[in-house]
């Protein structure tokens, strides 16, 4: 017989006889690879429905016509383009071969819904623009009602009237950020679907469009062309390129599709399941430390069984091939289900989006084959890999370990051990520590991070010991003989103990990381607001991103003429290329704006920028080697260059920005003009509620956005990082589920190999009561090991990643520790491990007394 066979039957023969010392194991793997497949599923699903809905919507146009170059800015992926002129359209008409060519004209509209609260906004855009009466070169097909023909008509699509409860004949309002009353008298769709996940769009006439959309009338940002029949895209585009003015281009309408799928699916989508994929990695990390710990367990138990293989002729390979083979069989088996509950993971999460307020595309589940051979083959890896250490022991076992007893881990920390971990903690923090304080680099923080986890698992056996002494300490005087039977189970091996708790820790780790890092964002925007917003209340719309109108430049001008308001300074947004790296520009009235925000020291005046002068930080005036009176030139999205000269150097960029212009210098350069914020300070007298009253009654209206006082705008800016931080808590609450399994299984596993000491504790006296609560709380002193682990290294990853981030950045970031939140990860670990040990604890209580004490 071959040695594989050999060890095939072998373990075909012991995995039937034991088949429930792997369930543990089986659902920590099925679990793991279903989360890695259900991502890999839905986002190819998302990636092939939102390129089918572009290109159903944009089938009819066979060329775009738009501005050359963009002016990308690091917050804004899709960039600022210099706008065509209307009039070019009939010129295009003319060529041959062109059978229709409209103008697009579009811009940020945002509208209000029956209960006069903003539709969309908070992340993906609101649009608007010219209703184009050429169905095959409008994107968006009418579904309902009829195209605007009037001043003040509109079509919105199906998807944002469902969300605002907005009918066909219902009156409401579009903030252009001015606010405009408009009628709606048609619903859209968008290359079949109520609209663009959850963008919306508002089609106005184009005499409306030009009127509020754009800052020169006889503008558009692009002019789409349909072909005659029978030319194709890449001819039309050729016969295009010479009739266009110079800075002016043609792309196809294929590629003109593929950017638009890009720019509104493609950074989401990436980032979305990039942020999946990383909780999969942590749920199969955990997973890890589960299975090798049952392998290495059933590796223990089995001493006498493989010691008689080997007395009996077996090999070295032969005991090391049938642990292996027994790993491989529950890998394949718990992967291939795994692969099941991805795809219905996917399907779920189909379901779920729309009810959550993102409407999933229509179409079928698009499997690909890589999505199901890659969790599949992580999923054999992962288990094959974890079982590969007891393998390798269980095949160093020595044929004369068969005259022994039934051997149990006894196995402690080595001396070796402790020296590599200290020394791994040692290299951790100096890589950390000159990563965050001495030379600030990510990579070497982050690699500082790895190795500090490494440290800790390698220093978990050495701390084990310890740790648990001191944790199970008020356990002899809590509950007595019991407490202590408990504490002194877990001391058993310390080995065990730390591999089991790891599992746990890992999941602990990571969510009293994102808990601080969360924590610290707070703390980072309420400094940031507190430090340098000198006003008493600000104007903003809510949302982020792209979303929302932004606030209409009217505003301020119109609150500063109150009576109870002292200053009202509104902040634009601009854009321009420096050195040829796009910039964002903070665009306001440089007077009021000095007086309203702390921007530390300043040198030279920003009273005096006029139209030809800018401001900036003093980070960036390092960097572009500038100071007071250099001379920088700026080349703008509308194609021109202007040259302006520094007249203020300042220090703080948090709520300004790096470039300050004057309203003045951008106008020429501007598209749709919109303030992101309202900085507003009141009159000497006035009081805080008087204030914040009068303010309110100016901005309704101008669309009636938010006005908060200081401590109001610091939270709801900061309003975001609750939901990420309970997205983030849901996704490891499944890391937490298999660290749970893995619990569970070695406390089961244990209970098995102690049959005969827990029948002798049985039979001296002992009631099935204690002996439910020792087991228990030997999982709760597991837990706590692992909970307490997860938080100090959750902590210190904390601090790493905050340090790092404000060493790597212009921001200054604040450290804050939340201890309520860590307090109650703390107990959520504590009840975890209570919860693991029920199941164990139940069955140790069964065991026959008689026969647990005639077990061998």
């Amino acid at each position: 017989m071959s040695s594989l066979s050999a060890a095939v039957r072998i373990s075909r023969s012991s995995l039937r006889g034991h088949k429930r010392r792997f369930a543990g194991t089986f659902l920590a793997v099925v679990l793991g690879v279903a989360f890695l497949a259900g991502t890999l599923v839905m986002g190819d699903t998302l990636r092939a429905s939102f390129d089918t809905m572009f290109g159903n919507a944009t089938s009819g146009t066979d060329a775009v016509v738009r501005g050359a170059d963009a002016v990308t800015t690091p917050d804004d992926g899709q960039g600022t383009r210099k706008p065509v002129r209307t009039s070019l359209a009939d010129r295009i008409e003319k060529v041959d071969g062109v059978a229709a060519a409209a103008p697009a004209i579009q811009g940020a509209g945002q509208l209000l819904g029956r209960d006069g609260e903003p539709i969309g906004g908070k992340g993906p855009p609101t649009l608007a623009g010219n209703w184009i009466d050429d169905t095959g070169l409008n994107a968006y097909e009418l579904a309902e009602g009829r195209a605007p023909e009037r001043t003040g008509e509109v079509v919105v699509n199906r998807g944002a009237a469902e969300a605002g409860d907005l009918r066909i004949g219902d009156t409401t309002t579009l903030r252009t950020p001015d606010p405009v009353r408009v009628t709606i008298v048609g619903l859209a769709t968008f290359g079949g679907a109520d609209g663009m996940a959850q963008s919306t769009f508002t089609g106005m006439t184009r005499a409306d469009a030009e009127k509020y959309l754009t800052p020169r009338p006889g503008e558009a940002a692009t002019i789409q062309v349909r072909a005659d029949p029978g030319v194709s895209e890449r001819a039309l585009v050729e016969r295009l390129a010479p009739v266009l003015p110079k800075g002016v281009e043609a792309i196809t309408g294929e590629a003109s599709a593929a950017e638009n799928t890009d720019n509104v699916s493609g950074q989401f989508l990436s980032l979305f399941t990039g942020f999946l994929l990383v909780f999969s990695g942590v749920a199969l990390l955990v997973a890890t430390f589960s299975i090798h710990n049952t392998f290495a367990i059933v590796v223990a138990q089995r001493t006498r069984e493989n010691a008689l293989l080997r007395a009996l002729g077996a090999a070295r390979r032969q005991v090391t091939a049938s642990t292996l083979a027994e790993a491989g069989v529950v890998a394949v088996l718990a992967s291939g289900a795994g692969l099941a509950g991805g795809i219905g993971v996917a399907a779920g999460l189909q379901a779920l989006f729309p009810a959550i307020g993102f409407p999933f595309p229509e179409g079928d589940l698009v499997i690909s084959a890589l999505s199901m051979l890659l969790p599949l083959a992580v999923g054999v890896l992962v288990c094959l890999g974890s079982a590969l250490l007891p393998a390798l022991r269980a095949g160093r076992t020595a044929p004369l370990a068969a005259l022994r007893e039934t051997a149990v881990d006894h196995s402690a920390a080595s001396r070796g051990r402790a020296v590599v971990g200290l020394g791994l903690a040692a290299l951790a923090v100096g890589m950390t520590l000159a990563g965050v304080l001495v030379t600030p680099s990510l990579w070497l923080a982050g690699g500082g991070a790895v190795l500090a986890l490494a440290a800790f698992v390698v220093l978990g056996p050495v701390a084990s010991s310890r740790a648990v002494r001191i944790l199970g300490g008020p356990l002899d005087r809590l509950r007595g003989v019991t407490g202590g039977l408990a504490r002194r189970n877990a001391l058993r091996s310390p080995r065990r103990t730390a591999a089991t708790a790891s599992a746990l820790m890992i999941g602990v780790a990571v969510v009293s990381l994102f808990t601080v890092f969360g924590a610290s964002l707070k703390a980072t925007m309420d400094q940031t607001v507190n430090r340098s917003f000198a006003g008493d209340v600000a104007v903003s719309t809510p949302g982020f991103g792209a979303g929302g109108s932004g606030l209409s430049p009217k505003l301020a001008p119109a609150l500063a003429a109150r009576p109870e308001v002292a200053t009202a300074v509104g902040l634009g947004k601009g854009a321009a290329e420096v050195d040829g790296e796009g910039r964002a520009l903070t665009v306001t009235d440089p007077g009021p704006f000095a007086r309203s925000f702390d921007l530390g020291e300043v040198e030279g005046s920003l009273r005096a920028l006029g139209d030809d002068g800018i401001a900036i930080t003093r980070a960036e005036a390092a960097k572009r080697h500038l100071k007071v009176g250099s001379r920088a030139e700026l080349a703008f999205p509308d194609g021109k260059k202007e040259t302006f000269e520094v007249r203020a150097v300042y220090g703080r960029s948090e709520l300004a920005g790096d470039y300050v212009i004057t309203r003045e210098a951008w106008a020429p350069h501007r598209a749709q003009d919109a303030d992101r914020l309202v900085a507003v300070t009141f009159a000497d007298g006035v009081g805080a509620a008087e204030g914040k009253a009068a303010v309110a009654r100016t901005a309704e209206k101008y669309g009636d956005p938010d006005v908060q006082t200081r401590e109001e705008y610091a939270r709801s800016s900061a309003g975001g990082i609750d939901m990420m931080l309970t997205l983030v808590y849901a996704l490891l609450a499944l890391a937490v589920l298999i660290a749970l399994l893995g619990i569970a299984n070695t406390l089961t596993l244990a209970v098995h190999e102690r049959t005969r000491e827990l029948g002798l504790l049985r039979a001296v006296g002992q009631t099935r009561a204690q002996l439910r609560a020792m087991v228990r709380w030997e999982s709760v002193l597991v837990a706590a090991f692992g909970t307490a682990g997860g938080l100090a290294l959750g902590g210190f990853l904390g601090w790493v990643l905050v340090r790092a981030s404000d060493a790597t950045t212009d921001s200054a970031f604040a450290f804050a520790l939340p201890p309520a939140r860590l307090a109650v990860v703390a107990l959520v670990g504590l009840a975890a491990g209570a919860l693991a040990g029920l199941r164990p604890a139940r069955r140790a209580a069964r065991l026959d007394v008689l026969r647990a004490i005639a077990t061998e």
